[in-house]
């Protein structure tokens, strides 16, 4: 099932024997547990740059990587609001018969929320690496951490879905 339509039955579907209900059903655990595991990530990471301000170094940060360093905070604080939104709008459409809203907007969430995690990573590998290194190895580093990521997170995954694919 395409989750951008979760009202259109795939062939594999039919395969399963499933109802639209069960499969909205079996989407939305798939996402749960999706979401679980970049919660926990994202959590400590947006815990962690919250409290990087309070630090003596902190001050030693030039107006550049104090710049990157809230872009970066600003990302990690979007995406953890992106992947606990699912769980709210959950608990607030709780038996009001809008699974494939809950399925289809909680999708949107975790792939915005994702991007945003990416950038949050580049951002904390640019900082790293400025405070390590110096200035060319933070930009080198940041390239790199997003490249990895558009590839592994993006273009494989993307890639995958034109491909065909199996029944189940």
């Amino acid at each position: 099932m395409d989750v951008e339509q979760p009202g259109t039955p795939e062939p594999w579907d039919h395969n399963r024997s499933e109802t639209e209900a069960q499969r909205l059903d079996r989407n939305w655990a798939g996402l749960l547990q999706e979401l679980r595991v970049a919660q926990t990530g994202v959590q400590l990471l947006t815990g962690f740059l919250l409290i990087l301000p309070f630090s003596d170094e902190f001050g030693k940060l030039d107006a550049v990587m104090r710049g990157v360093y809230l872009g970066t905070v600003g990302c990690s604080i979007g995406a953890t609001v992106l992947f606990v939104a699912p769980v709210i709008m959950h608990r607030l459409l709780f038996r009001r018969r809008r699974l494939r809203t809950l399925v289809t907007t909680s999708h949107r969430y975790a792939v915005v929320g994702t991007l945003l995690l990416g950038l949050a990573l580049t951002g904390v590998a640019t900082i790293i690496f400025d405070a390590v290194m110096g200035r060319a190895y933070a930009w080198t580093a940041g390239a790199c951490t997003l490249a990895t990521l558009g590839v592994f997170w993006y273009a494989i995954p993307l890639r995958g879905r034109n491909s065909p694919g199996d029944p189940y």
